[in-house]
């Protein structure tokens, strides 16, 4: 089984639908067995119109988002418009949604129904979700029940999808049987074929990152004089180390693909070109380590938040806020 999430929220770091999903995310895969995939609509708001083409090998989704300040905001809009125009509408029908809405406001109520609403006239299958209202994200996760809350939904609805579960007819999908069908768009034919053919071309997609890459790499090389990312990290992490006393420790550090490996024992040493075993292995994007040394974020909030990937031992992973200080 596989399940699809798309974060529709703006990815701060106390946003509670991204503790609600981390939870969720981890009882799936570490409790289930579920293949999960997660989809972070904002840092993927230039290729919306192509994540469509997700859906295709996916047996139920969760849509998740918060509610700021009114309605479910625009990425998650966005993507259920571009089902809308580009979405495989057999494979969606068999598809299940269960969406995921918390308020620092009011509305996660209506912001829940109205993602249940859409997926029906989109002719899926919606299940039953999870919303609530959340003042203090730390409040959410230091009390036990919520949690237990949140993992018994998360089991629900993996019975929900594993069993296809049936429902009874909405109104919603005779409405749509009757009058609600796609409207043209002002583009011309051709505009709009060579859109609909690049949206949903995964391998057009791809070698446009592709080269993208090439032409990121090609200036990099142009501008040899300055330090590399992987140097300054390196510089940072020395910088900034505060030994502990009689800790022993090895960490492998994949920062936007780079490597960086390194051995504390009262000292740090560091390479580029890592080899051997590791206590820890992280994960995360260059935005996340940045934000990270200019001290807005600290390691364990990255790792909470879904920013960072982490594996070994976790009392260890945790000392890492202890070793280095960027925190201003």
């Amino acid at each position: 089984m596989k399940i699809n999430i798309y974060y529709g929220g703006r990815g701060l770091i106390d946003d509670p639908t991204l503790y609600v999903i981390n939870k969720m995310q981890k009882v799936l895969e570490e409790e289930l067995y579920v293949k999960v995939e997660r989809f972070m609509l904002y840092e993927l708001k230039n290729s919306i119109t192509t994540l469509p083409q997700t859906l295709k090998d996916a047996d139920g989704i969760i849509l998740a988002t918060t509610v700021e300040w009114y309605g479910i905001g625009g990425y998650l809009m966005q993507f259920l418009d571009a089902c809308w125009l580009y979405a495989d509408k057999e494979k969606l029908s068999k598809i299940y949604m269960a969406p995921v809405v918390m308020s620092t406001t009011y509305g996660e109520r209506e912001g829940k129904l109205n993602l249940s609403a859409a997926w029906e006239i989109l002719g899926g299958r919606p299940c039953s979700g999870l919303c609530g209202y959340i003042a203090d994200t730390a409040a959410l996760e230091m009390n036990d029940d919520y949690t237990a809350l949140i993992e018994k939904k998360a089991e629900t609805i993996y019975r929900t999808i594993d069993k296809k579960m049936a429902s009874l007819p909405a109104s919603n999908q005779a409405v749509k049987q009757r009058v609600s069908v796609s409207q043209n768009t002002d583009l011309t034919p051709q505009e709009s074929e060579r859109l609909s053919q690049y949206a949903s071309d995964d391998i057009y997609v791809q070698k446009q990152k592709e080269d993208i890459q090439e032409l990121a790499n090609m200036f990099r090389g142009m501008m040899s004089n300055e330090p590399t990312s992987t140097e300054r990290y390196i510089r940072l992490f020395r910088e900034n180390f505060s030994p502990v006393e009689g800790f022993k420790g090895a960490y492998k550090f994949v920062i936007g693909g780079k490597p960086i490996g390194m051995r504390i024992a009262d000292t740090l040493t560091i390479t580029e070109e890592p080899a051997g075993r590791f206590d820890v292995e992280v994960s995360l994007s260059e935005d996340t380590m940045n934000d990270i040394t200019a001290g807005h974020m600290t390691f364990q909030r990255a790792f909470m938040s879904g920013n960072m990937k982490t594996k070994g031992e976790f009392g260890m992973f945790r000392t890492l806020d202890e070793l280095f200080t960027f925190m201003k």
